[in-house]
């Protein structure tokens, strides 16, 4: 057998590598140990040592869900909580109608499967939950129907501990679904969600492929968004801020008078001015600043003489370097809305890249990535 073929059916062998970091393992094998620790501490304090050690084995596979794999749907709350309760009936009513026995024990993991299913609470220390309650130790029989409490105070203290613990380490978790966006107050997608990958292609694949995906669909979507932003950088070929940008920069003072601001826009067909003060980037005013003041003013309610751009001017700017990538410009001129980003070397404004740049340096990368292909259906002459 060639080696080139032993190799890549020792690969298919091997497993898959984590896609999380060292750091992350360290923090998750710190929060797993905490929940565990704590849980099992206090229920020993309210039910006896005894019985909070024989709980322990579901509670530690929870823990390494709701710690290390917390972004999946089978780690969040709803999941460990529903998941322990109903187990722990299914078992307790399997075993009062049919007595103890691996049997029982099997069905009532069938069972409990069947109702964590139908009550979207699928997690696998759950059926742990349901044969334990069946194959119970006499100290366990002896709490009866009780025994739904302990079981539902473990779950319940390693959900909390895994709610403190992930945000104070820096991971969201429970994982919501993530607000939208809605800067413009319309029904309309934003501009990067109505070309591509759409919800409704999303669900439509998942439908398809008819199998659990141990992923939330929020995250689903996050990752291919991510995968697209990642094609996009390649296909740009690293064109950065300082290709597309504007270099004779036109700005204002914060003494600029509304007027003179008028002017300006309307000379050089603007809709946005920086505002600079010794040579330091202050501030931006735009078309949308102006009206409400030259309005006031028009109608007789504005009775002071000049308004200046320090009085209108936005002092909160979101800029960018010269070397920003210009894939990373699309969010910010798409779906925020922004006209005009000033483009700083340090504290030294050097440009600014209107939609108008960023539309320009779009069409010239189509046309280079087109070139080659437009050249091999010309015929030479």
């Amino acid at each position: 057998m060639p080696a080139s073929r032993f190799e890549s059916r020792l690969q298919r062998l091997l497993p898959a590598p984590l896609t999380i970091t060292p750091k992350q393992w360290i923090r998750a094998g710190i929060g797993a140990s905490l929940g565990l620790f704590l849980a099992g501490w206090l229920t020993s304090l309210a039910y006896g040592p005894a019985i909070a050690l024989h709980l322990l084995g579901p509670l530690a596979a929870s823990a390494v869900l709701v710690f290390a794999v917390h972004s999946g749907p089978l780690a969040q709350p709803w999941p460990v909580l529903g998941s322990y309760g109903l187990a722990c009936l299914v078992g307790l009513a399997m075993r009062a109608g049919f007595g103890p026995g691996l049997w029982i024990a099997a069905a009532a993991l069938g069972v409990a499967i069947l109702v964590m299913c139908l009550l979207r609470c699928l997690h696998p220390p759950g059926g742990a939950v349901a044969v334990g309650a069946v194959l119970a130790d006499p100290g366990l029989t002896a709490l009866g129907d009780h025994l739904v409490e302990p079981v539902l105070l473990n779950a319940f203290i390693l959900v909390a501990v895994a709610v403190v613990y992930n945000r104070l380490t820096g991971v969201r978790y429970p994982k919501g679904a993530a607000p939208r966006k809605d800067l413009h107050h319309t029904r309309d997608p934003l501009p990067s969600e109505r070309v591509g990958v759409t919800a409704a292609d999303l669900d439509f694949a998942l439908e398809e492929i008819g199998e659990f995906v141990d992923v939330t669909r929020d995250e689903l979507e996050r990752i291919i968004l991510a995968t697209e932003q990642h094609a996009l950088q390649r296909s740009l070929g690293g064109i950065t801020a300082a290709s597309v940008m504007s270099r004779d920069v036109q700005f204002a003072s914060p003494d600029t008078t509304l007027e003179q601001a008028w002017k300006m826009l309307d000379s050089h067909h603007l809709k946005t001015l920086p505002v600079l003060q010794q040579g330091q980037l202050v501030g931006m005013v735009s078309l949308s600043d102006l009206v409400g003041p030259a309005m006031r003013r028009r109608r007789g309610l504005l009775r002071r003489s000049k308004v200046r751009m320090a009085e209108v001017m936005t002092r909160h700017v979101i800029s960018v370097s010269s070397q920003h990538p210009l894939e990373r410009l699309l969010p910010l001129l798409g779906e925020q809305g922004l006209h005009c980003l000033p483009v700083l070397d340090g504290d030294q404004l050097v440009g600014v890249i209107t939609q108008t740049d960023l539309i320009a340096g779009l069409k010239r990368q189509l046309l280079r990535v087109a070139e080659p292909a437009s050249d091999q259906r010309i015929p030479s002459l």
